[in-house]
């Protein structure tokens, strides 16, 4: 079986791969390596979903990226917000290692990495919870971190979400209108939805 980015490889041969990238209106540097997702460059997917984000209608408050990976769409956010705190978690070692090395890589302080899958050690509420989800790792993990996402929004947060029509857009916009009783298809992009949930009081 090949290896998967959403499981621990501990004894897989290092691939490093640094290199820069403009996102959110700052040039990163990123390190990635074998064993975790897209360790060539950032995706497409979490490039449309990072330029989509929009604050203006998001309150006050941290921000939650649900499986991080390496770091680009939590700390391209957190260097773009340096006023809010940026909480990454994810259930790949090394990639959560990498996403360490790329915040201090591009001095950003204001964003704290660690172990979570989905929300399991996740003890506080979000004005933002980001997520390019696993689909790899089966409909079922992605709708948990769909429909859980409401347990730790604060009043008026918002959730958001990037996933190709192929991998499951159609039925996670559904899950999103049922569970937030709105949704909104804020891109459309090369077969990419980014969808965007509301927690209304």
């Amino acid at each position: 079986m090949a290896n998967q980015y959403f499981e621990n490889q501990e004894n897989l041969e290092h691939e490093l791969k640094t290199f820069d990238f403009d996102l959110k209106g700052n040039n990163l540097k990123f390190t990635s390596d074998s064993g975790v997702f897209s360790r060539q460059t950032i995706d497409y997917g979490s490039r449309v979903l990072i330029d989509a984000i929009d604050f203006s209608n998001v309150p006050q408050g941290n921000i939650l990226d649900v499986g991080c990976g390496y770091g680009p769409i939590g700390l391209s956010l957190a260097k773009n917000q340096p006023k809010r705190q940026v909480v990454m978690t994810d259930v790949n070692l090394r990639a959560m290692d990498l996403a360490k090395k790329n915040a201090d890589a591009n001095k950003i302080t204001n964003a704290t990495i660690f172990e979570s899958d989905a929300y399991e050690n996740i003890d506080e509420q979000f004005a933002l919870i980001v997520s390019n989800p696993p689909v790899r790792a089966g409909k079922s993990v992605v709708s948990s971190i769909i429909a859980e996402a409401k347990n730790y929004l604060v009043p008026n947060g918002e959730l958001w979400i990037v996933l190709q029509k192929k991998q499951g857009a159609p039925s996670a916009k559904k899950l999103m209108h049922l569970t937030y009783e709105n949704v909104e298809v804020v891109t459309r992009d090369k077969g990419y939805y980014i969808l965007r949930s509301k927690l209304y009081n």
